[in-house]
């Protein structure tokens, strides 16, 4: 599948992409040779006719009456998500999250794989976190370089991340996954994803106090 068809996916098929994945992959391991569309949307709760959509946008072509054979339609939403082939990574900033980040193994399926970590606590510069060796970031442009890495992860306070964010794109970074809660400014080249955790906890919450209503 091309570039230009890849980009055609919308945000919402993009963020429902790996649910499938992830049940996809579940009924391998249980011996499912097939999946429709139908029961992929029963399985997770979703509209028969968006699921089917989605399928079909990674390419993938199913059977009459039995649907996509298994190995195909997961092999096609890993290519069409960019993660049939392992990308290296660098975070920066090693506090409670990063730590979590960098020792969280599902990345590896995801395509994902950290290859430094950086930050500017002299402390914590030399440890070893999760098999990688925290470096200081005054080297991140070089090894940025050297490394030829173009994703970066960014988990620092609120009030360095621009600076931080200046020092991944001079050393050569493509895309930055920012858990900061600060609007970067950054080239219109390099691709930016914002994790809005505040944002996330508010939905959470509110759609608890509606369920705590209901239920009173």
């Amino acid at each position: 599948m091309g570039q230009n068809e890849r980009r055609t996916a919308g945000v919402p098929t993009l963020k429902r992409l790996p649910l499938y994945l992830r049940l996809l992959r579940k009924m391998k391991e249980e011996g499912v040779e097939y999946a429709s569309g139908t029961v992929v949307a029963k399985e997770l709760g979703l509209d028969p006719i968006v699921v089917r959509k989605d399928l079909a946008i990674t390419g993938a072509v199913g059977r009459p009456r039995l649907g996509f054979p298994m190995d195909e339609i997961i092999g096609a939403i890993e290519e069409f998500l960019g993660w049939s082939n392992t990308s290296d990574a660098i975070l920066v900033g090693v506090g409670n999250l990063g730590r979590a980040l960098l020792g969280y193994k599902g990345f590896g399926q995801y395509g994902i794989r950290f290859v430094a970590a950086f930050d500017t606590d002299p402390a914590i510069i030399g440890q070893k976190v999760h098999g990688k060796t925290v470096q200081d970031i005054k080297r991140m442009p070089e090894l940025i370089r050297r490394m030829h890495v173009q994703i970066g992860v960014m988990t620092v306070t609120a009030s360095v991340a621009q600076e931080v964010a200046d020092a991944m794109v001079a050393g050569g970074i493509r895309a930055i996954w920012n858990f900061t809660p600060t609007t970067l400014d950054v080239p219109e080249n390099v691709i930016l994803q914002r994790e809005e955790l505040a944002s996330s906890l508010a939905v959470l919450s509110h759609r608890l106090l509606l369920e705590s209503g209901r239920d009173s």
